[in-house]
């Protein structure tokens, strides 16, 4: 991410283009609501992780490549819902003030409202042109990697009137029901 950062942003004339565009290190400051918010994540993380070992250990995923798309047909929700709670998460916490504290506050407060904080909007311009070195940027790809076989499974869950999971546990009931009707 900041090498993409960087280089959309090296031509620009202020402090922060080009490399400077971006700070390494460590952070030292509010690492408790840090650790806190990566420790839930962590567990969120584990949970799929050891589902998924699960499925393998048990012979149910092979990680071929029908088995990728039929897991990813299944998870991707899922999993995407909790990554979106992560960054709920991380966007709402507060950045205590401090001698090292660049910006203290609420990421999103920071973001929506600059004017709070004596700051400003701090976006800029993009081409087209410049997009167009990320060729993955234009990529659109059916949920479960394939379209061919996002299209088989679309039909497979139609023709045996299956509904998506609503929940975990259905998931992975529904992904065991998709491996069976479709013999993966």
């Amino acid at each position: 991410m900041a090498a993409i950062q960087c280089t959309l942003h090296h031509h620009h004339r202020d402090h922060y283009s080009g490399a400077s565009g971006q700070m390494y290190g460590s952070s030292l400051n509010n690492q408790r609501s840090v650790e806190d918010i990566i420790f839930i994540n962590f567990g969120r993380s584990q949970f799929w992780v050891e589902l998924f070992v699960d499925l393998r250990d048990a012979g149910f995923f092979n990680g071929g490549h029908e088995h990728e798309c039929l897991l990813r047909y299944c998870f991707v929700d899922f999993v995407q819902k909790d990554l979106d709670e992560f960054v709920r998460l991380w966007n709402s916490h507060s950045i205590r003030p401090s001698k090292t504290a660049s910006c203290p506050g609420v990421p999103n407060e920071l973001y929506y409202l600059p004017h709070r904080f004596d700051s400003g909007d701090c976006g800029f311009q993009i081409e087209q042109a410049e997009l167009d070195v990320f060729p993955e940027a234009h990529l659109t790809r059916a949920p479960c990697g394939d379209a061919n076989m996002q299209a088989y499974l679309d039909l497979v869950m139609k023709s045996n009137h299956l509904q998506k999971a609503e929940y975990w546990q259905s998931v992975a009931e529904l992904y065991l029901k998709l491996k069976e009707i479709t013999q993966l």
